[in-house]
């Protein structure tokens, strides 16, 4: 139904009021959360509580994307026409991929969270339903009165709130934008105060430096306005603002309950850091390329924890901190697209702790294997444990529970949430679950199960570090920290995955994995094999006199635990 047709048949009073309103979206890059905000049409003469803002969230296979493109289409945000489709993915990596929910994207979530009222929570009719919004009603095998009755179960809300829809369809897309204005709240935000932003989001342009995506909580800015950083305290000039509809509308000024973008000419990339807080100037308030990239992809992701490293074999470089293995190939495809960066990916670790050997029991955290400590003078190692909560269809709980023994997992419990979903709970080592565990997860559960974890402190632990070598020369991107019984088994693993992934040389290669770091001969000897090392071309790693693809270590990394 056309935008015409449906104010002509509006019939309502809260219908018409609904479409009184527009909606203006922004895709959050690489995850599955769009902003949406509905402001009337003439906002600056109505009050905050005209106005809202929502997160929408998506499970892994909803139509996240096609029911953005509805909404936009109702609210006349867009044109309908054929060739609405992922209008808000504008990455290039999120269409090469079709990245949609993932655990590794979580810090996402929490970041557009802080500029909203309330969450649109979206999943298919065929899956297990913790919404009140119900998608994919068209499907044949829908069954949309089985997922009513269990989010009436399980979370106890009113199957009469569902709202079955087809985004595909455009089916009662309108109701979900009545919803919206119904039950979401208003801002908390005064326009009768000084003017307050928060700074939600970042990205950086070429041309005009950062953008900066604010959410307003208090007063109006306007072009030429002279605002301040809380953070730094440094004072800049509005030279652009506006909204975001989607695409980038600049308008004159923004008022409180509002959110939108701002220029103010912030050249370097950490002027505008998340969190921090704008205020008018009245009130309180030489990188290498490479660190020039990370720094503007880090800008909209603060997820990503940044440490300067150095190595013999690698050169002086950082230390990049990561929720996953997606989420790392994700950062390392956008620099090798966006900034024609190359880097080298090592081996994902995480913060091991031991306990020195001496009179005072020294605590130290070790998070390069490389400079682990030998057993020699440590009294005890630690490694970080996790409490992990799955849930999934009672059909796989046996090939679940095995994944979850292999990664020396210990069950805690075993819920039935109804009659064909069980909720388990286990307690991981973090280390068995950082690279492939989540993937593996989802490719045996067909990807029904969804899985969630949460600190669980420290534990003693039995561990030791392993090489990869290649003609005996260490391979410092795979060097890790392995439990004791595991070692023998992951070696092996590591060393059939790395020769099929060496292209064939003209002479034989010797792949080895070694426990410790006595490889033998003099000192000066093995610095210089390691010096070696560090030279390569922009797609190659050069070890020894073996040349390696990048693309290598990432298909190394990739477990092939079943």
């Amino acid at each position: 139904m056309s935008l015409s047709h449906l104010t002509r048949g509006c019939q309502t009073p809260v219908l018409r009021r609904c479409l009184e309103f527009k909606t203006y979206k922004r895709r959050i890059h690489g995850c599955n959360i769009t902003q949406t905000t509905l402001r009337h049409r003439w906002m600056k003469h109505l009050p905050v509580f005209s106005s809202r803002q929502a997160v929408r969230a998506v499970s892994t296979q909803s139509d996240k994307s096609t029911l953005a493109d509805r909404l936009l289409e109702v609210t006349g945000a867009i044109v309908k026409t054929a060739k609405n489709k992922q209008v808000l993915d504008k990455l290039q990596v999120e269409r090469e991929r079709g990245i949609t929910g993932h655990v590794d994207f979580s810090y996402e979530v929490s970041r557009s969270l802080s500029a909203c009222q309330g969450v649109l929570l979206i999943v298919d009719a065929n899956q297990l339903t913790i919404i009140p919004i119900i998608n994919k009603i068209d499907l044949k095998n829908a069954d949309p009165e089985r997922v009513e009755a269990q989010i009436e179960k399980v979370f106890d809300i009113p199957r009469e709130e569902c709202i079955r829809i087809s985004a595909k369809l455009g089916t009662n897309i309108e109701r979900v934008l009545q919803v919206v204005v119904e039950r979401l709240p208003p801002p908390r935000a005064s326009r009768d105060e000084s003017f307050k932003a928060l700074v939600f989001d970042s990205d950086f342009d070429h041309y005009r430096g950062v953008v900066a995506n604010v959410a307003l909580f208090g007063g109006e800015v306007r072009k030429g306005d002279r605002i301040v950083s809380a953070h730094f305290g440094k004072s800049y000039e509005v030279n652009e603002l506006g909204l975001l509809r989607p695409q980038e509308h600049p308008t004159d000024r923004l008022y409180a309950g509002q959110v939108g973008y701002l220029v103010a000419g912030m050249k370097d990339v950490k002027e505008a850091q998340i969190g921090d807080t704008l205020y008018h100037q009245q009130h309180p308030s030489e990188y290498t390329a490479l660190r020039s990239a990370i720094d503007k992809l880090t800008l909209n992701d603060s997820s990503v924890t940044v440490q300067k490293d150095s190595s013999i074999a690698l050169g002086a470089g950082w230390r990049l901190g990561f929720l996953g293995l997606l989420h790392m190939e994700v950062f390392n495809q956008r620099l090798e697209q966006e900034y024609n960066a190359s880097v080298v990916v090592t081996a994902p670790t995480v913060p091991y702790k031991a306990v020195l050997s001496s009179p005072r029991l020294i605590k130290i955290t070790v998070v390069n294997p490389s400079q682990f400590p030998d057993r020699s003078v440590v009294s005890e190692y630690l490694e970080p444990m996790v409490n992990g909560t799955i849930l999934a269809p009672d059909s796989y709980t046996g090939k679940i529970m095995t994944l979850c023994l292999n990664r020396r997992a210990t069950q805690q419990s075993m819920v039935y949430i109804d009659d064909h979903r069980v909720m388990m709970k286990f307690i991981f080592p973090l280390n068995e679950i950082v690279v492939d565990f989540y993937d593996l997860l989802k490719s045996l559960s067909s990807g029904y199960a969804s899985f969630d974890y949460e600190n669980a402190g420290y534990q003693p632990a039995d561990l030791i570090k392993m090489d990869i070598l290649l003609n005996g020369n260490p391979v410092e991107e795979l060097t890790m920290v392995v439990h004791r019984e595991k070692a023998y088994s992951m070696g092996k693993n590591m060393c059939e995955r790395l020769k099929d992934s060496i292209p064939r040389q003209m002479f034989e290669i010797a792949v080895q994995a070694a426990i410790g770091s006595k490889y033998g001969g003099d000192i000066t000897r093995k610095m210089k094999l390691l010096k070696r090392q560090a030279e390569g071309k922009k797609k190659l790693r050069r070890i020894g006199n073996i040349v390696v693809p990048k693309d290598a270590f990432i298909n190394v990394l990739k477990g092939t635990d079943k």
